[in-house]
């Protein structure tokens, strides 16, 4: 599929799977990430593949466990109240070394909260929502092109490196629409999966998939080769975008679709005649410290936009590291910002400098 199509996100998202490998789904539904579900209900069979609407959110991730650990292309989807009672499994998928994809397309809360987009599920998904020492890999797409090219490489960044991935996106992504294309999907790169548990006919030694280590000795050497990887990926994986950067006095951090209205606001402020800037970080662990500490070297001050009461905020002062101030705007609850709030700010900002 070359030409562009006009998808909603949520089922451009379960495409670019199906496009990537992926013969297994686990889910459950959850507004605003249905589509994801029943994208992969009509199309799974026509592709020889599995879908499954397991009994609940707790059941899902299991399945989706037991299917990472017979090196299967595998893939669960949710909403935030969902994805929180996934969170046991994941430390177990993470403490096994498994790799699979996950999707939270984000929606108010706390508790159940509201079905509007929201950004508040930050803390839960880069700061480890489950128990332990483990992190995901977690992509911020802003458009629904990126959350296709960003599904396709979700997939092998979890093969590389033998961890869970999630794509974090909202509300307003999964339900909007886009014209989007889908690359052709490079068959030819194959991953080491002799760790699996498929069935090779007793022609090699069993492989056991585990995350118990009743020895603290053995636990530890194993939690320590884990953040060796995680340590590589922070190398390889880390990406952001910066618009106006160069010669910006205030700059802007901002990810997924709130990104979009800030840059809006950014572009208006440089019409006043106000110096802003725009850092999008696409991955959200890892965090793009250098980029923003870079930046930090020239700037003034730094915003931190976000749907929430404030979460990723505190990455960025740990980037900016005292270089100048951070400063702080958001909506939650479902409310989605308009660039005039945003370039209000900016222009309070302004008058500071």
């Amino acid at each position: 599929m070359s030409e562009k199509v006009l998808m909603k996100g949520n089922e451009a998202i379960a495409e670019a799977a199906i496009r990537s490998g992926c013969k297994l789904f686990f889910g459950y539904p959850i507004t605003p990430q249905t589509e994801v579900s029943a994208y992969m209900s009509k199309r799974m069979p026509q592709v020889d593949g599995l879908y499954l609407q397991a009994e609940s959110e707790v059941a899902a991730i299991n399945m989706v466990y037991g299917a990472a650990a017979a090196g299967a292309r595998v893939m669960t989807s949710s909403s935030s109240p969902g994805i929180s009672l996934k969170q046991e499994g994941l430390s177990y998928i993470a403490g096994a070394d498994l790799p699979c994809v996950v999707i939270n397309i984000v929606r108010g809360g706390p508790g159940l909260g509201g079905i509007q987009p929201a950004q508040s599920d930050y803390f839960q998904a880069t700061k480890g929502g489950g128990h332990g020492d483990y992190h995901l890999v977690v992509l911020a797409p802003s458009t629904i092109q990126e959350c296709v090219d960003l599904t396709y490489k979700a997939f092998d960044i979890a093969d590389n490196y033998r961890v869970p991935v999630m794509i974090m996106g909202d509300g307003m992504l999964g339900q909007m629409m886009e014209p989007v294309t889908f690359p052709e999907h490079d068959d030819s790169v194959t991953f080491d999966k002799s760790w699996a548990c498929d069935t090779t006919g007793m022609k090699r030694k069993k492989n056991i998939v585990n995350s118990l280590y009743i020895n603290p000795d053995e636990l530890e050497t194993l939690v320590l080769e884990r953040e060796k990887r995680y340590q590589l990926i922070t190398e390889n994986e880390t990406r952001a975008e910066s618009f106006f950067c160069e010669d910006a006095d205030i700059v802007l951090v901002a990810y997924g679709t709130i990104a979009r209205v800030a840059m809006n606001a950014v572009k208006k402020a440089r019409a006043m005649g106000i110096k802003a800037g725009l850092i999008r970080p696409i991955t959200l662990w890892p965090f793009p410290e250098k980029e923003i500490a870079e930046v930090a070297k020239t700037a003034k001050s730094f915003l931190s936009v976000e749907m929430s009461t404030g979460q990723m905020v505190y990455d960025v002062k740990l980037a900016v590291n005292g270089k100048c101030p951070v400063e702080f705007y958001g909506r939650t609850g479902g409310v989605v910002p308009v660039p005039q709030e945003i370039l209000d700010k900016i222009v309070e900002m302004s008058k500071k400098l």
